[in-house]
C-alpha cells in the first residue's frame, strides 16, 4: 500500500490517475475519471456524495485504505461500471439501486423531469403518464416522485429489469407507479396517457459490437436496436397515437440515431430538446402530428418486423 496516500483527497487523486493510465471508459452516470474515483471513495467510506470539501483532508484507516484500493482494482481489471460496483446511481436528484439487470440510469431526460417537462407540456393537465422501456424504473419513478398526483405506468419487456424497478419503487416509496411487463404497447390495450416518455434501445448493431468493455456488463437488450438504431423507436412512433389522449405528448430519446430518424421522416415536426450541455438526441412530438404522418411511420415500422 502506497505510504504517501493518507487522506480522502489523496485517494481520489490516486484513483483518477490510475483510471486514466488504465484507459478506462466513462459514461455510466459520470463522464470522467475524477468523478468516478470520488464516487468509489465516498461509497467505500459510507459518506454522502455531496460531502463538503472541508472533509477532503480527513485520513483513512488501514482497513478503509484496503477497501478503497480493492474497489479501484476491480474497476480497472474487470471494467465494471462504477455504479454497478457501488450498487447506486443518482438520477434526477434521487438515489436508485442499480445492477446488471438493467442499464445504469444516465438519461438527460432527468433534466426534463426536474423541470416539470416544461415548457413542452405548456401547462396542459396530466393525469396519467407512461414510461416505456423503464429498465431500472428511473424515469417513471422520478416522474412520479416530482408529480405525486400523476398515475405513472412503467413498462418493460424484461422481467429482470422489472424486478429491479420493483425494488426501486419500494426504495423510493413510489406508490403512484404501476409496473407492467410488456413488449412495448402489446399488453397495454385500451390504456391511454396524457404523456409518454421513453428511452428505448437505440444503439446500432455496429456501435453495439464496438462498445468498450464497460458496456458488456449491461444487458444488450437495453442497447441494440437494428442497423440504424431505430427499430424500437419507429414502433413506438407508430403505436403511440392509440395510447395518447387528444392533446397527448410523446418524448423520446434516440441519441446518435437522431440523424437517421430525421432522414427517414423529414416531414414529421420533431422538436429537438436543447439541454444545458446542448442537444442530446431527444425529441418531443404532439399526438396530432403522429396521426397526420401515421401512414408513413407505419410503413417504416412494419418493414422492420417483416
Amino acid at each position: 500500500m502506497p505510504a504517501e496516500l493518507a487522506t480522502i483527497i489523496d485517494f481520489i487523486r490516486y484513483g483518477a490517475s490510475r483510471f486514466g493510465a488504465a484507459g478506462l471508459t466513462f459514461g455510466h452516470s459520470h463522464d470522467n475519471a475524477l468523478d468516478e474515483a470520488t464516487q468509489l471513495v465516498l461509497h467505500t467510506l459510507h459518506l454522502p456524495p455531496d460531502l463538503g470539501p472541508a472533509y477532503g483532508q480527513a485520513k483513512l484507516t488501514h482497513d478503509e485504505k484496503k477497501a478503497v484500493l480493492a474497489l479501484f482494482e476491480r474497476r480497472i481489471n474487470e471494467r465494471i461500471p462504477a455504479c454497478y460496483l457501488t450498487g447506486e446511481a443518482w438520477f434526477a436528484g434521487l438515489s436508485f439501486k442499480t445492477d446488471p439487470r438493467a442499464l445504469v440510469p444516465r438519461s438527460p431526460i432527468a433534466e426534463l423531469i426536474e423541470a416539470g417537462f416544461e415548457p413542452w407540456l405548456g401547462g396542459r393537465e396530466v393525469h396519467r403518464a407512461l414510461d416505456m422501456c423503464t429498465g431500472s424504473g428511473c424515469i417513471g419513478i422520478a416522474t412520479a416522485h416530482y408529480h405525486p398526483h400523476w398515475q405513472v405506468d412503467a413498462v418493460d419487456v424484461s422481467p429482470e429489469a422489472l424486478s429491479l424497478a420493483r425494488e426501486n419503487v419500494e426504495r423510493l416509496h413510489a406508490t403512484n407507479v404501476r409496473l407492467v411487463e410488456s413488449d412495448l404497447f402489446h399488453n397495454l390495450k385500451g390504456e391511454v396517457y396524457d404523456l409518454i416518455v421513453t428511452n428505448p434501445p437505440y444503439v446500432t448493431h455496429a456501435e453495439t459490437d464496438a462498445l468498450p468493455p464497460e458496456y458488456s456488463h449491461e444487458p444488450e437488450l437495453g442497447l441494440r436496436a437494428g442497423e440504424d438504431g431505430l427499430d424500437l423507436a419507429l414502433e413506438i412512433l407508430r403505436d403511440a397515437p392509440a395510447h395518447l389522449s387528444e392533446h397527448g405528448l410523446l418524448i423520446c430519446e434516440v441519441g446518435e440515431s437522431e440523424r437517421a430518424l430525421v432522414e427517414l421522416l423529414p416531414e414529421v415536426p420533431f422538436a429537438w430538446v436543447e439541454f444545458k450541455v446542448g442537444q442530446m438526441g431527444i425529441f418531443v412530438v404532439e399526438r396530432e402530428d403522429l396521426v397526420a404522418h401515421h401512414a408513413r411511420i407505419k410503413a417504416l415500422a412494419d418493414a422492420r418486423r417483416a
